[in-house]
């Protein structure tokens, strides 16, 4: 078991975010994803599930054409995609990936 204090993690910029793994297993990550005021986590293709949870400030993310807007206390729960994410004010995103494959097999 273990235990993260989501308030007091700090993030590292997007060129480093492979340090920003909190936990991983074979099928599964979770990560922090931290943007500054008018950052971007440019445009990617994801091959998981992800479920992103706003810890702090708010975001706009793009998922294939569509985009939705998601504040502190929300989440958003995608299937594989291609995803960005926009800030204008900042945003601290915890991001759990599910590898798709796991769960056709059940």
């Amino acid at each position: 078991m273990e235990v993260f204090d989501f308030n007091k993690i700090k993030a590292y910029p997007y060129a480093k975010r492979d340090k920003n793994i909190l936990y991983s297993e074979r099928n599964f990550k979770v990560r922090i994803i931290e943007l500054p005021p008018k950052g971007k986590m440019p445009e990617c293709e994801m091959n998981s599930n992800v479920v992103f949870f706003i810890i702090e400030g708010d975001a706009q993310v793009k998922i294939n054409d569509e985009q939705e807007s998601i504040t502190k206390g929300q989440c958003l729960i995608t299937k594989p995609s291609t995803l960005s994410i926009t800030t204008q004010s900042g945003v601290k995103i915890m991001a759990i990936q599910i590898d798709a494959a796991s769960m056709e097999k059940g």
